[in-house]
């Protein structure tokens, strides 16, 4: 397997490595699923010189899963079922293709843990796995990959106690995504996504 494949399994490895080797009292697990949107910036740079690349957005199953370090820190591990997103070329549909976001994040949050509203803040990095990429229009008959790319990402949400066990959160990720583009193995620039994920999940702490 790619070395790049493994990435993004190694990050999750590492971070639930993290969660299982702390020893502190507030040790929940948690388990959230929900509809996730990756909504690319407007505009995502130019390729070839000429032509205007443009990314759409798509809403897809999201999850995470995570572990309190602290009654205030938490690691977190996103992650979905594929993304199928459609990129143009100056208007035209050029290419399909799917991807997979795992981002790994460090989540602070405020007040008590029994707080009926908690507002959180997290830093991480993302890893996203491109493939399945399909031509069409301008450039059917060629052969375009997009790379897979390493990136930070920053995260804001609201968290709402329903129980001791359940609650649903609402959160907002910028991503930093920039994937090369090559067309016929010759490169022809990098797709800015720089994308904004936003989750709406019902989770359970276990």
């Amino acid at each position: 397997m790619n070395r790049f494949r493994l990435a993004p399994i190694a990050a999750l490895a590492a971070a639930l490595a993290l969660a299982a080797g702390s020893a502190h009292a507030s040790d929940d697990w948690f388990l959230r699923a929900g509809a996730t949107n990756v909504n690319p910036t407007s505009g995502n740079g130019t390729l070839a010189g000429t032509l205007a690349l443009d990314i759409d957005s798509e809403t897809t199953l999201g999850f995470t899963i995570g572990r309190y370090l602290t009654d205030n820190v938490a690691v977190e591990v996103l992650a979905a079922a594929p993304f199928s997103h459609t990129a143009t070329l100056n208007g035209a549909r050029s290419v399909d293709f799917k991807h997979l976001p795992p981002t790994v994040s460090l989540q602070y949050y405020f007040g008590g843990r029994d707080a009926a509203v908690r507002p959180f803040v997290g830093a991480g990095v993302n890893y996203t796995l491109v493939f399945d990429e399909q031509e069409r229009g301008p450039v059917a008959g060629t052969r375009v990959d997009l790379d897979n790319s390493w990136g930070l990402a920053a995260q804001a949400g609201l968290l709402w106690n329903f129980s001791d066990n359940w609650h649903a959160t609402a959160d907002v990720r910028w991503i930093d995504i920039d994937a090369d583009a090559r067309l016929n193995g010759a490169s022809i620039g990098t797709a800015n996504v720089d994308p904004l994920v936003v989750s709406l999940m019902l989770g359970t702490t276990f």
